[in-house]
């Protein structure tokens, strides 16, 4: 099996209990529910992006990944007047290393599949787009199939031994986990005002 197949089995029960909890389709249903989880995610992809690129030492790729201007962009059209850089988020996590940096950003990059799904079905609900607050969602459109086979191919080239794989499992995991955690927080309001 490749790295990639294993991070995804090591990782398979993070990422359904992340998505049994999340319960997106009830938290996008409204406007204000919308722009609540937009503010969560904000706040996360503002702790984990520092971290990540810092750890993973390659910004020529991890530039294009970066989707934190994306969210101030939707937060804007949506109506937020909150100060972005005001909004909390959760501790920054611990990468030590490229290898955890690629565990993490497995993580957030992989949402950019499902995103597509979810993003379709935000502009149905209301009318958004890529440009019209769904760019997050929406992330890198036609190119998110290459964009997700470059990511394997760098994934699968981590090459460092089995100390590398484990630490870029342990980083996938513990994302997954602090996702789940920061997403489904129940004070998940404070700092978001329209």
């Amino acid at each position: 099996m490749s790295l990639h197949q294993r991070l995804r089995a090591a990782t398979a029960a993070a990422h359904e209990n992340l998505e049994r909890s999340l319960d997106w389709e009830a938290r996008v249903a409204t406007l204000d529910g919308y722009r609540v989880l937009l503010a969560r995610f904000r706040g996360f992809h503002a702790v984990y992006e520092p971290a990540i690129g810092a750890a993973l030492g390659d910004e020529a790729f991890f530039a294009p990944r970066r989707r934190l201007a994306r969210l101030d962009a939707d937060l804007r059209h949506l109506g937020a007047t909150s100060d972005p850089d005001a909004l909390p988020g959760p501790p920054a996590p611990a990468l030590a290393d490229p290898a955890s940096a690629i565990g993490a950003l497995y993580v957030l990059e992989g949402s950019t599949l499902g995103g597509q799904m979810i993003g379709r079905r935000i502009a149905a609900l209301h009318g958004f787009d890529a440009e019209t607050g769904c760019g997050y969602y929406l992330a890198h459109g036609r190119r998110t199939g290459a964009m997700w086979a470059a990511f394997r191919a760098r994934l699968d080239a981590l090459a460092e031994g089995p100390d590398a794989e484990a630490a870029a499992i342990a980083a996938a995991e513990a994302t997954f986990d602090a996702l789940r955690l920061w997403l489904c927080r129940m004070d998940c309001t404070a700092g978001v005002s329209a």
